[in-house]
């Protein structure tokens, strides 16, 4: 097996796979799952919630994966390493950074409950069976926000919150994850440069920094702005264009926010990587293909990737024009959801406690379920491979 280079190589040849748990999501138990599933189909990057106990169970499904990665690359799939460990963090209010929130008892007895039904996150219920619980499973919720325009009442609101630079130092500094990605906002320099005074101590030690943004009047003055701030890095730089944020499992025409606004950036010829996200989904890659933003020299590239990376290595600046990878958040969790739905039944038959009480955070290991773990593996597999074969058939 490669070492765990191997995914800044991937980010240098426009192969890179980054699973986005969510900025938000703190179901443990899912995002121990989902790590373990999308590291053993090959995935360059698992991105958790700035959560010393989220960080902690990604970690251990990265263990747990070297015990199954022989066994994953016989079945055939993509693993060849650990991915690298990355956790988001905010310099303002910004949609991943929430909570939806709403008083039960103010619920009219009478209203349909439309909220429950678009949950992506199966994060709102009503009357749970035996425990009687009514309202939003707070670890469940990622912020999406569907839930918001859809209630007859306006009784929904969102909870935010911001990554102060006083909780992030030590979080970046002493939880040895291998990258950070800084989500802002056209116009907010100074909030960026406070957060980022916090986080430059231990940059040294990271292998990316990643920039989410979304479009704006100004966004590619802005995003300069940001490079001369950081500027110079010890470690791989991606701008993440945040197309149409936590959509990609809504249907097929999300993905062009996120192709759209890859193009712009792309554009402007900043140093570092261009890696799309936001309405990303099973339909990107083609939708790439067609407008030829993939790098269709695969292995072209021979240099050597050193035991450190080089402070001033750059590649885009020189002669990329390609899309270095995707980051797929709400469609790669919810087109798992199913096998995990499975898991949670399986795990309730033979616990009677979990017959009688769904516990959100109740701790459902995939690799005790063989069958349902290679299930979730190949499902993962049709995802990662299209960026990793694009020119294998897409399954599914």
């Amino acid at each position: 097996m490669t070492n765990n280079f191997s995914p800044l190589h991937s980010l240098r040849e426009g192969r890179w796979f980054k699973l986005i748990c969510g900025a938000s999501f703190q179901h443990l138990p899912a995002v121990r799952n989902l790590s373990l599933v999308y590291t053993l189909a090959g995935a360059d990057c698992i991105d958790v919630a700035a959560d010393p106990a989220v960080i902690v169970a990604a970690k251990e499904a990265l263990e747990t994966a070297l015990s199954f990665g022989e066994e994953a690359q016989r079945r055939g799939f993509g693993f060849k390493g650990l991915p690298l460990l990355m956790t988001s963090l905010n310099d303002g209010e910004d949609p991943h950074f929430r909570k939806a929130q709403f008083d039960v008892t103010e619920c009219p007895t009478e209203c349909p409950r439309p909220c429950e039904s678009v949950c992506p996150a199966d994060a709102i219920v009503f009357d749970r069976t035996n425990n009687n619980f009514s309202g939003v499973l707070d670890q469940l919720c990622y912020g999406c926000g569907r839930c918001i325009p859809i209630c007859p009442s306006n009784l929904i609101f969102t909870r935010a919150y911001i990554s102060t630079p006083e909780a992030v130092a030590p979080l970046v500094l002493q939880t040895s994850v291998d990258a950070v990605e800084i989500h802002t906002q056209v116009g907010r320099l100074a909030d960026f440069q406070r957060l980022w005074s916090a986080i430059a101590p231990g940059v040294n030690k990271l292998k990316v920094v990643a920039i989410s943004c979304p479009d704006g009047e100004g966004l590619i003055n802005y995003l300069w702005a940001l490079y001369d701030l950081m500027k110079p890095l010890p470690c791989e730089l991606i701008w993440q264009t945040d197309g149409r944020p936590m959509s990609g499992d809504i249907g097929a025409g999300t993905t062009h926010a996120a192709i759209k606004l890859g193009k712009k950036v792309l554009a402007a010829g900043l140093p570092g990587y261009v890696q799309l996200a936001g309405g990303t989904n099973n339909h990107t890659v083609s939708k790439l293909k067609a407008v030829n933003l993939l790098n269709s020299q695969l292995g072209d590239y021979s240099a050597k990737i050193s035991e450190k990376p080089n402070p001033q290595y750059f590649p885009k600046s020189q002669n990329q024009n390609y899309i270095a990878g995707i980051a797929y958040g709400s469609f790669a969790r919810v087109m798992l959801s199913p096998i995990l739905d499975r898991l949670e039944a399986a795990a309730a038959k033979t616990d009677s406690l979990s017959a009688s009480l769904i516990l959100p955070q109740q701790r459902v290991n995939l690799e005790d379920h063989p069958e349902l773990l290679w299930q979730a593996v190949s499902l993962a597999d049709s995802l990662v491979s299209q960026i990793k074969s694009p020119n294998r058939e897409k399954v599914g």
